[in-house]
């Protein structure tokens, strides 16, 4: 994959790793090769699955803002239940690395580029969330529990999936007007509506 570097990208960081890789690295990538030659970013997410380098481009505005008030809550109510929220986090599984909007992590991750696989509880994605097949691959890794989050016709919905025999079946459930409740992996609850920001109806 050729990938031209963008003025809107930062082309380098302090530890010297440089985008500019992306489009001329002749080997299969990995995540280990990621993390130490590609610099940190703000803007697109970059993955690596198989070999192969995946960007997805930022997103909207609902997403951005959904994406955010989750985290906050979901983080949290995970810190009460004594485990740790982040967001767009790197996470190691094998050679791959993924980019989750949301993770909960059963340690902290203080202090290191990247969370491992064997410590994570939960992921929750905002859909869509690119090219990859994320509840397969994260079911693939054993990830125990899968949060989704669709904004289809801005009208947010939650679902909840544990992996029961390498599979994710639905725990849970609700869209905007009603309350989402999630008992496991700990206790959590809120109105999908509450993830957009909307102005106040007018008088």
């Amino acid at each position: 994959m050729t990938i031209s570097s963008s003025s809107t990208w930062p082309d380098r960081d302090p530890s010297g790793g440089s985008l500019d890789l992306l489009g001329r690295r002749d080997q299969p990538w990995t995540a280990a090769a990621a993390l130490d030659l590609l610099p940190e970013n703000n803007g697109p997410r970059i993955e690596v699955l198989r070999g192969c380098v995946i960007v997805t481009p930022g997103s909207g505005v609902d997403r951005r803002t959904a994406h955010l008030h989750l985290a906050y809550r979901i983080g949290v109510a995970a810190r009460a239940a004594g485990r740790w929220g982040c967001r767009s986090v790197n996470l190691v599984s094998g050679d791959d690395l993924f980019v989750p909007d949301l993770v909960v992590l059963r340690r902290p991750a203080g202090g290191r580029r990247a969370a491992i696989v064997a410590d994570v509880l939960l992921v929750g994605e905002i859909a869509p969330s690119g090219v990859i097949d994320r509840p397969r691959e994260y079911a693939a890794a054993g990830v125990p529990y899968f949060l989704r989050v669709d904004l289809r016709n801005r009208v947010p919905a939650l679902a909840l999936y544990e992996l029961v025999e390498g599979e994710y079946r639905p725990l849970a459930a609700a869209a905007a007007g009603t309350t989402f409740v999630m008992r496991e992996p700990f206790e959590f609850s809120i109105d999908p509506a509450d993830l957009l920001d909307e102005e106040a109806p007018q008088a």
